[in-house]
């Protein structure tokens, strides 16, 4: 971890925080929620032995990066406009980068790849397949209606409310019930009811995640709250109206796609028919493999470092 580079760069108006291994054609690491540029910690140092350049930013609203305070500043197309410009700082005699995306990382690399394909060489994307923009109806209606107002997205929108319920249970407890969601069925916050667990109870950590972990993302989240990565998801209908010229857009990038068959996200009704049916291959029609691992569950690069550092090793050696 000592090996790992810090520092701060001036992209699209805010100050991002990065950290950075190696040397050679880079690879940009995005994290999902509720992480950090931490969470790539094992891919970084893997990586740059291998003769690469890792990158890991902390994302818009997140770690030591700025929160801009509008709820509107988290669309899709800030995230693209941010990467593209430090794109230009970390990589500016490449044209084209590699791309790793995890969670709403790999949400923000589908749109990188929709935007600016003329800035990425190829991509390995994980959990979070491309959910193609339906016309007739936002994505918030669609998830009320499948899933009920107790839906962990639903209960994110109200500014404020799932902070509040946060802070009462505690950053580190908040940050523990997630990273250990193991569950493939969807994630309920019931008002006032947490994650359904006694206040009290304790949270055994899996081997892959340790105490020492938590408290470098709670030391991080109790000086940011959680509303930076919040904000994410109460822009998803404002995302829908912004995207609507890109309806029926397909993705023209190398990818290679990896997810757990625990992830809540493969559990999702009729996922795993578009990912296996040629739903996915429509949309991305450079989608050259789907790798799911078995009994892994949703950060399945924390989970199974070593197998994932070697898929994205493989894959992108190829170009």
């Amino acid at each position: 971890m000592e090996d790992i580079e810090h520092r701060t760069v001036n992209v699209n108006g805010i100050n991002m925080h990065l950290a950075e291994n190696g040397e050679g054609p880079v690879i940009l690491f995005l994290h999902g929620f509720p992480e950090l540029w931490y969470t790539w910690r094992h891919q970084i140092i893997a990586l740059a032995s291998l003769g690469y350049k890792a990158v890991a930013p902390d994302l818009r609203g997140y770690g030591d990066t700025d929160s801009p305070p509008s709820i509107t500043s988290y669309t899709t197309f800030h995230m693209v406009g941010d990467l593209v410009a430090l794109l230009d700082i970390v990589a500016p005699d490449q044209d084209k980068v590699f791309v790793v995306g995890h969670d709403w990382g790999a949400l923000i690399a589908w749109h990188l790849c929709l935007y600016r394909p003329d800035r990425v060489k190829a991509m390995v994307n994980m959990s979070v397949f491309l959910s193609p923009r339906n016309p007739k109806r936002k994505p918030l209606e669609s998830l009320r209606a499948a899933y009920g107002n107790d839906y962990y997205i639903c209960r994110f929108q109200e500014p404020g409310e799932i902070e509040a319920e946060f802070a009462q249970l505690g950053t580190a407890t908040v940050l523990k019930e997630f990273l250990t969601y193991r569950n493939p069925g969807p994630l309920f916050l019931p008002k006032g009811k947490g994650f359904g667990h006694p206040p009290d109870a304790s949270i055994v950590l899996p081997p892959w995640l340790s105490e020492e972990d938590i408290n470098y993302y709670a030391s991080k989240y109790e000086k940011t709250g959680f509303t930076g990565g919040v904000n994410y998801y109460r822009d998803l209908d404002l995302n829908w109206e912004l995207n609507a010229a890109w309806t029926g857009a397909k993705i023209n990038v190398p990818v290679k796609f990896i997810v757990g068959d625990l992830d809540l996200t493969y559990n999702v009704p009729g996922t795993k028919d578009y990912i296996h049916k040629g739903g996915f291959k429509r949309d991305v029609p450079l989608l050259e493999e789907v790798v799911v691992l078995e009994g892994v569950g949703h950060f399945i690069h924390e989970e199974k470092p070593d197998e994932i550092n070697k898929h994205i090793y493989d894959f992108f050696q190829k170009f």
